[in-house]
């Protein structure tokens, strides 16, 4: 038994209310007016369901349909689509990743560059234009105690050779003596002489700053992530200024009797939703998102980047522990008068629970980048073919990245997840692994037999229902795109890509290539060759590079 192509629902286009209508009701009218439909050129059969009208397609038609968009469209399939043909171009301005440097690179940390990356590649596969931000913690009172610490366990050797360690290593050191008196008294002083800008203190500073993005770019490099602007909380010191001055004088600014600045968000104004903006002793709170605390630094930093950009949608990426932080500073936004605080946007993400390397807890993400190449690697080589390979470690490494995303990527990104190395890299089931296999697979599927070349193939040859299967999924890319376009979920694209999977290796042990008649072995490759661009399409979306040998 086929399954049909498309599936009208009766109960949404009968007029009267479709919950008076009893199921048998619903099928009677569905079996009315599948009788006065006709059959043509493009359907070829009509038939119903429960309350359902279905149509097939024409088998020769849909073949020759798909295949042709997938070849004309190329990396463009299912982005050209018409589903696509009323959303307007838009500026994206998203903020990624933002580590604290000399602090741990967590595995939040991780998530969020990775849905970042997948969102961008996202909004720049569909025509909009995207700043990508990467907002460091750079600045604050644990520089002050990063610069008494480098000046004595400091190491210039080391800061050039590996920053993110070193500087690390420093800072665990220091704060083991930071309730030490005098230590604090020096780690105040280094931080004051930073706020009024004393040079040498600065140099030091920036050196440290300078040197951390340097390897963060690098590594970066190797997740294949890239940001357009390297900001920081260091930015906006002077304007954080310029934002107190405003809210006192729009008279938002109140005073417990503590002394604690607050903004009152609530809808009547009675302090039932309140957010902290100064301490008593009147410096700006440093950010620490993980309390309702909102610095002037980050709402200086959306004004500026509005201001600069002129963006259309602005978004956060970051954990759902900080989504009332940005509920609160959106709401603060507004009540300042800047209406596109409501184009902003906060994407969540769950916590990752269990993820260990060999050595230990999660430090720096370098760490998480060579576990996943090694056990990749050792996976690889037990097995027969990998000895022939031309850069083994460097397809490891693709392939691993490819297995993380795809667990991280499987669920709701709000949902928190147990992570698994052992589940993550298995070469079966639904794994980064399996697409990566069967990318490769494909692709020497066409190394082996020569290119298909589309423009004489009989479509007649591809009505075997695997490869009728194949030609349906290709057929919903775009729909699946556009999903993920509204709710900026990557699962979509996931599971579609999975199913694809499936597919193409159902197909390709049942419909062989070689010692077929060559009319049939060409259509057959022109159907491998699409099922492959689309999947690489879709892999690169979610920010994994396909592979080509396995």
């Amino acid at each position: 038994r086929h399954v049909a192509d498309f599936q009208l629902s009766i109960a949404s286009v009968i007029e009267n209310s479709p919950g008076d209508c009893l199921p048998q009701d619903l099928h009677l009218q569905a079996q009315q007016l599948a009788e006065r439909l006709k059959c043509d050129s493009v359907v070829s059969e009509i038939s119903t369901g429960p309350g359902t009208v279905n149509f097939t397609i024409n088998r020769e038609l849909l073949a020759k349909t798909v295949l042709q968009q997938v070849w004309k469209d190329g990396s463009e399939y299912g982005v050209k689509s018409e589903l696509f043909s009323t959303v307007p171009r838009q500026k994206a301005v998203i903020e990624f990743s933002s580590p604290n440097i000399a602090k741990k690179f967590h595995i939040g940390h991780l998530r969020s560059t990775i849905v970042g990356n997948f969102i961008a590649n996202l909004k720049v596969a569909l025509g909009h234009e995207v700043v990508r931000i990467n907002y460091l913690g750079d600045w604050g009172m644990q520089f002050g105690l990063l610069g008494v610490g480098f000046q004595s366990f400091g190491n210039k050797e080391k800061l050039k050779s590996s920053p993110l360690q070193h500087l690390f290593e420093v800072y665990v050191q220091i704060n083991k003596a930071a309730e030490d008196e005098n230590t604090k008294k020096l780690a105040k002083d280094f931080f004051r002489k930073l706020e009024e800008h004393d040079e040498q203190t600065l140099s030091i500073w920036k050196q440290f700053r300078d040197l951390s993005i340097e390897e963060y770019i690098r590594i970066y490099k190797r997740l294949g992530v890239h940001f357009d602007e390297y900001s920081g909380e260091s930015f906006y010191q002077e304007k954080a200024q310029e934002v107190l001055k405003m809210l006192e004088d729009k008279g938002l600014l109140q005073k417990t009797v503590k002394g604690t600045g607050i903004v009152d968000l609530s809808e009547k104004k009675d302090l039932s939703t309140v957010s902290t903006v100064m301490r008593s002793d009147g410096t700006s709170l440093y950010i620490t998102r993980q309390f309702l605390i909102i610095s002037f630094r980050d709402l200086a930093a959306a004004i500026d980047r509005m201001n600069k950009h002129s963006w259309d949608t602005m978004i956060y990426v970051t954990d759902k522990s900080q989504s009332n932080h940005f509920q609160h500073l959106f709401q603060i936004l507004k009540l300042m008068g800047y209406d596109w605080a409501e184009r902003c946007q906060h994407v969540s993400f769950g916590l990752v629970q269990g993820m260990k390397t060999r050595r230990g807890e999660v430090i720096f993400l370098e760490d998480v980048l060579n576990e996943v190449r090694s056990r990749m690697l050792q996976n690889m080589t037990s097995t027969k073919t990998t000895k022939e390979m031309q850069d083994p470690v460097e397809t490891a490494e693709k392939v691993g990245l490819a297995a993380l995303i795809i667990q991280d990527f499987r669920g709701l990104l709000s949902s928190d997840y147990q992570f698994s190395w052992d589940r993550a890299l298995q070469s079966r089931g639904d794994t980064g692994v399996f697409l990566q296999y069967t990318h490769a697979r494909l692709h020497s599927l066409e190394q082996m037999q020569g290119n298909a070349e589309l423009t004489d193939v009989n479509v007649a040859c591809l009505q075997e229902p695997e490869a009728i299967s194949v030609l349906q999924h290709l057929l919903r890319y775009d729909e699946v795109l556009y999903r993920s376009s509204q709710d900026l979920q990557p699962k979509h694209i996931v599971s579609y890509l999975l199913t694809l999977s499936h597919l193409a290796a159902v197909a390709h042990k049942t419909l062989p290539v070689k010692g077929s008649a060559p009319d049939v072995a060409q259509a057959r490759l022109c159907l491998f060759h699409a099922a492959r661009s689309v999947l690489a399409n879709g892999m690169k979306l979610l920010g994994i590079t396909p592979v080509t040998q396995m």
